[in-house]
């Protein structure tokens, strides 16, 4: 549907946190420190996207293609996604925020994906901002994996062929119950959406801003829902 602008508000917001290495670089500081004040940029912007009653918000936090950095590295990050579901438990639980998460998880350690599932489980009665961590995650390997589910579905006779619509199909996605997002935020001024949630940005609104990610804070996410709201989506149509 149209809108006027002034009146869009998002419903899903987006985010791919970028420049964690580039921050630390700057400052002299190995990329572990990079990623520790990372940790901390997201803790602000999930409380504060929470209090202003957003309804999603998904977060781009390891990439499948992630596992391809030096062992140290994506044994580092392991360790700080454990220690941040750990020590956040409380603040998402009191937040009333309902956590879930997106991606191929048996790829985790089995500590962290047992982590994941109590603290999905934990707060799934929660009636507040859905908050979606993409972990082990790829835009590509999702759209493959609801692909090869409706190929079974239709060889045992559950669903027929014509029967394939976007509506189906988003009903095989890792989350269906997301909606698609409005608008994407991405960090570091790269200008891409590097495999995420291919299927979801198909008519998202996107901005992408030069601040690294540890240095994007509360004022910066205003920013981007204010400006988000001064465009007009079109859905393929015209302005009348």
């Amino acid at each position: 549907m149209q809108q006027n602008r002034g009146n869009i508000v998002p419903k899903h917001i987006a985010i791919i946190m970028d420049g964690n290495g580039r921050w630390a670089k700057k400052r002299l500081l190995p990329r572990m420190a990079g990623h520790r004040e990372g940790a901390n940029a997201v803790r602000k912007i999930i409380t504060h996207a929470a209090s202003l009653n957003l309804k999603y918000l998904s977060m781009f936090t390891f990439s499948t293609e992630n596992f391809d950095r030096p062992t140290k590295e994506v044994q580092y990050l392991m360790k700080l996604l454990q220690e941040y579901l750990e020590t956040e438990r409380k603040t998402i639980i009191s937040n009333n925020i309902s956590f879930i998460a997106s991606g191929k998880l048996d790829r985790l350690p089995d500590k962290t994906q047992d982590t994941i599932q109590k603290l999905r489980e934990d707060s799934s009665s929660n009636t507040g901002m859905v908050l979606n961590l993409a972990i082990s995650y790829s835009g590509k390997d999702e759209i493959l994996d609801a692909t090869k589910a409706i190929a079974k579905s239709v060889l045992k006779g559950d669903i027929k062929v014509n029967q394939i619509n976007q509506s189906l199909f988003n009903d095989y996605l890792y989350n269906p119950m997301m909606p698609d997002i409005d608008l994407l935020i991405r960090t570091s001024g790269e200008n891409r959406i590097s495999n995420f949630m291919l299927w979801q940005l198909a008519y998202s609104e996107m901005i992408f801003t030069d601040k690294l990610w540890p240095d994007f804070n509360e004022t910066d996410f205003n920013e981007a829902v204010i400006e988000f709201s001064q465009r007009v989506r079109r859905y393929g149509k015209v302005d009348e």
